[in-house]
């Protein structure tokens, strides 16, 4: 297989979605490691295996409906493999197998089978003390914009998942890029003060538009970038429309987005700057703070 994504929102082409197949049941609070499922512990309202699964059905439905190709990691068992994306990110033609937290390690058992094909040198793997996971990497075409946390929130907080020492190796790896990065607003108790990876705070689209929660960046001067860098094409969402994942849409063409049934504010906006919305729903997957963008792996895209 031929790898190759340089931005967010060429033609997709070949994507792998997570699966909701034998994912372990529910966590205790204890094992849980992120503010929203551990609410949904509390409160008895954490989703179900068959809810998860046919709403990721759906999902592979209405793409395949858009003649992307899908493929589904292998099934470990007893093991929540749902969110595809913070495994693995492909930028340009090479995959970067992300470091995750320890809990999240043996997720790359059930990728690595459909990358087989994929030779060594486009397998990049970061080494020790490079903590980084795919919902913190974004190709922009030329450029890699990474959400991360400074040295002394990435100690405390378990929600902090990318390290600034992946900044300097992402440069490494990837010279003729420019790497930016955004320090993200972290909480280990409030879903809705944190955001968990770059793509809960921030989605970008093809025509200069974007989907932003400031609050999300932790740095002023992250927030003014972006707003000058977008403009006038930027819609804002407040602390709940994250929390709802409103942020973390996924481009199917550069014209075609998928978004939820539920998202009337944000789906009317991208009808009004010209893009068809596709929607499914996925809320019973979001209590696991994570959503379209969260679960697909995209392998292929093509202008």
């Amino acid at each position: 297989m031929k790898l190759r994504a340089v931005n967010e929102w060429d033609a997709l082409r070949t994507v792998v979605v997570g699966t909701a197949q034998s994912m372990g049941g529910i966590p205790t609070v204890e094992e849980s490691y992120d503010p929203k499922s551990k609410e949904h512990i509390l409160a008895g309202t954490f989703p179900r295996e068959a809810d998860c699964a046919r709403e990721l059905e759906g999902l592979v439905r209405l793409l395949e409906s858009h003649d992307v190709r899908v493929l589904r990691p292998h099934n470990v068992t007893d093991l929540n493999q749902i969110f595809a994306r913070d495994v693995g990110a492909v930028v340009d033609d090479r995959v970067i197998i992300t470091r995750m937290i320890s809990d999240r390690a043996e997720e790359w058992e059930g990728i690595a089978p459909l990358l087989q094909s994929v030779p060594d040198h486009l397998q990049l793997n970061p080494p020790q003390g490079v903590r980084v996971e795919g919902g913190d990497v974004m190709p922009m075409n030329g450029e890699i914009w990474v959400g991360y946390s400074a040295p002394d929130e990435f100690s405390t907080f378990t929600t902090s998942r990318t390290n600034q020492a992946a900044l300097d190796w992402l440069s490494d790896q990837y010279p003729d890029w420019n790497v930016r990065g955004f320090q993200l607003s972290k909480s280990d108790v409030d879903p809705r003060a944190n955001a968990l990876h770059l793509d809960c705070c921030l989605s970008v689209l093809s025509g200069g538009h974007a989907i932003f929660h400031p609050e999300g960046l932790r740095l002023e001067e992250d927030r003014a970038w972006i707003r000058e860098r977008f403009g006038g094409n930027l819609l804002d969402v407040d602390a709940q429309e994250m929390y709802d994942m409103q942020c973390n849409l996924i481009s199917i063409t550069p014209q075609d987005v998928v978004s939820c049934p539920t998202f009337g504010r944000v789906n009317a906006q991208l009808q009004a700057w010209g893009y068809n919305v596709y929607t499914t729903p996925l809320q019973e997957t979001a209590k696991m703070e994570g959503l379209l963008r969260c679960v697909t792996l995209p392998l292929q895209r093509h202008a």
